[in-house]
């Protein structure tokens, strides 16, 4: 069984196509499950559309739910549609953040942090004045970060937990092995699974999101892991599918989950 759990499209204003392109990318790769999960607005904010060019306005949200669910059940018998969201992870925000979430029939959601100290996790130019220590601390924030998120009871998915390598390679050579221990206990703890997201090969870093050193770690500790394209092309959909179970499998993973109605299904690999 194949299924793709991150997706996006127009709204979040820097991806291509609309929903139905990603369902029939989705079809074409043989997939039986896609999931749709763009960005949410920020709720944090006043404006109804603070960054246009990374996330829909509020006001699109509504919209957005209607439209996945109207195709789901356009779609039913040829592909499940799922109706998912990537929700940034903002600790000053989170109450907002889960009022509005839970106002919406998600079957589930990707809680990701993409931001640290107030700067994008993709701001490669954070790290030029930073010294050794600097680094330690500023990649222990992250993870504290994401440790958070997976406390918070918000989210059924945890989005690239290595990201933040994606435009500076150099952060996974950051040594704090004691906090990505710790952070992966939590994400066990909690029943969260991680994704594996082949996007980074469109960033500096290449490769995937986590690491295999990473992966390897989210094993030894039990950590659930599920497949996301976070395609923002259509043609992106389900890309390296196939290379990813093959290689979960030489790490000693035996299955793989998706989420429907915030429910947990396994999927032999």
């Amino acid at each position: 069984m194949k299924f793709d759990m991150h997706t996006h499209h127009f709204r979040c204003g820097h991806a291509d196509g609309n929903i139905r392109d990603y369902i029939e990318a989705g079809i074409a790769a043989g997939l039986q499950v896609i999931g749709i999960s763009d960005h949410t607005p920020y709720f944090g904010e006043k404006e109804d559309q603070a960054f246009p060019r990374i996330a829909m306005g509020k006001s699109e949200l509504v919209r957005y739910v209607q439209e996945v669910l109207e195709l789901k059940k356009e779609y039913e018998g040829k592909i499940d549609v799922l109706l998912g969201i990537e929700s940034d992870y903002f600790p000053d925000h989170v109450e907002a953040y889960r009022k509005v979430l839970t106002q919406h029939p998600f079957d589930y959601i990707i809680g990701s942090v993409h931001s640290v100290g107030g700067v994008s996790i993709f701001n490669k130019n954070r790290w030029k004045s930073l010294n050794e220590k600097q680094h330690i601390e500023v990649k222990e924030d992250y993870y504290r970060l994401i440790q958070d998120s997976a406390r918070s009871g918000m989210f059924q998915i945890l989005g690239h937990i290595d990201a933040m390598k994606g435009n500076y390679p150099s952060f996974s050579g950051i040594m704090t092995e004691r906090i990505l221990d710790e952070t992966l206990q939590v994400i066990a703890e909690n029943g969260i699974a991680i994704e594996i997201n082949t996007s980074g090969k469109t960033k500096l870093s290449g490769g995937w999101y986590p690491s295999d050193a990473i992966l390897e770690r989210a094993f030894h500790f039990g950590v659930d892991v599920t497949f996301g394209s976070d395609a923002h092309k259509p043609e992106r959909v389900a890309d390296e599918f196939n290379q990813v179970a093959e290689r979960l499998k030489t790490i000693g993973f035996t299955e793989w989950v998706y989420y429907k109605n915030k429910q947990k299904h396994g999927v032999p690999l």
